[in-house]
């Protein structure tokens, strides 16, 4: 196994630690990465606005080694939602190099969150029919279903993923992490109920699994050897029959790459698998305690305290993704070097929010969260 033993005499309580991507030889200042939050800050045309800079700026200077943006669009048929910016077109490069510049100023790193929304693109924000591995109801299409991708479709969208990556490079990104979680495109071809397909993008696990393998390996031979390249994952997807065996194989088929880092989305990193109640591993310790050779692993979910952010290195986890913490309390790097750190956790007022460095397009998309704008 991974030298978990190693890691808990050596790393285990020190989230602020200096953290080296090994293939790449790049290093972040510490442990701590700002997850990717939807936040709805940026134009209609796709281009990256100040608020959405300023709101990712802050987080930086507050002390986050590794900032995400929130998910950007690889195709204007995969926008996801109003206020995204895109990165589908050199036209958005000036504005993006304005947002890595700012975080770099802080001595962060700063990965775009590439990412396909397929069936979850809104037909009446992209003007086209969503797409997907297969034909299935899609409640975003007029229609009332999506588009099958075809063979060509699906090189295309290899190739869109690979541009956008690109871009990422020539606009100053230090990485990109693809949005294989959460239900989006790659989620869509990776799902048993979704992907029906009898060709070589569909079928058993290898197949299913290709479309993010060859999205991956298009990026890695088009950018530079330095550029970081991680994939975000969900453990499980019982809707979508995303299984907890399934991604488990994925990960070990992934560790054979030159991935950087493996992501894990899981909500609250105290939960089990649904799959497997009376187990007692966590669902990042289902990876960390069962698979050799892993890529550096993220994992993300319900982190709060001092103590969550030691419990999921803990866990085996080599960096914590902090989400929503992070909205309220952009100083919070700093101030979990105190292991009693527990902030209160909401509801927070406008102007609370505001001072954190939310524009009131974000405090409005905040106040969808149950209990957490009080005004």
């Amino acid at each position: 196994s991974r030298s978990y033993c190693f890691k808990s005499k050596i790393i285990m309580f020190n989230p602020n630690s200096n953290f080296l991507f090994k293939r790449s030889g790049v290093q972040s200042k510490n442990r701590i990465v700002l997850a990717a939050m939807t936040n709805k800050q940026s134009f209609e045309d796709g281009i990256i606005s100040m608020d959405e800079i300023n709101w990712l700026s802050r987080r930086a200077q507050g002390g986050f080694g590794i900032i995400t943006t929130a998910a950007t669009h690889v195709s204007k048929q995969g926008q996801g939602w109003e206020g995204e910016f895109g990165v589908y077109d050199d036209k958005f490069i000036p504005s993006l190099t304005k947002l890595t510049h700012s975080i770099h100023r802080y001595e962060g790193l700063v990965f775009a969150q590439l990412f396909h929304g397929g069936i979850r693109s809104p037909e009446y924000l992209t003007g086209m029919q969503p797409i997907s591995a297969d034909r299935v109801e899609c409640k975003e299409s007029k229609s009332g279903y999506s588009i099958k991708a075809s063979e060509n479709d699906i090189k295309r969208i290899i190739k869109e993923f690979t541009s956008a990556a690109v871009r990422c490079v020539n606009a100053g990104f230090d990485g990109v992490e693809l949005h294989g979680a959460h239900g989006y495109l790659i989620s869509q071809f990776l799902s048993k109920s979704i992907n029906k397909r009898k060709d070589r993008w569909g079928g058993d696990l290898k197949g299913r699994s290709r479309f993010l393998i060859e999205i991956f390996k298009s990026i890695r031979k088009h950018v530079p050897e330095k550029f970081i390249v991680g994939i975000r994952l969900s453990p499980e997807i019982k809707g979508l029959e995303i299984s907890l065996d399934d991604s488990l194989e994925l990960v070990k088929k992934i560790s054979h790459l030159d991935v950087d880092f493996i992501h894990l989305s899981c909500w609250d990193i105290y939960a089990h698998s649904s799959e497997y109640p009376k187990n007692s591993k966590t669902l990042t310790e289902w990876y960390t305690k069962s698979i050799d050779n892993l890529p550096p692993i993220i994992s993300t979910g319900n982190i709060w305290s001092s103590q969550d952010a030691q419990n999921a290195m803990r866990q085996g986890a080599d960096l914590i993704g902090v989400a929503r913490v992070a909205i309220p309390y952009p100083d919070w790097t700093k101030n979990i070097i105190d292991p009693k750190y527990d902030p209160p956790r909401g509801p927070y007022t406008s102007q609370q929010l505001k001072k954190a460095q939310l524009s009131d397009a974000f405090i409005n998309y905040m106040r969808k969260w149950e209990g957490f704008v009080v005004d």
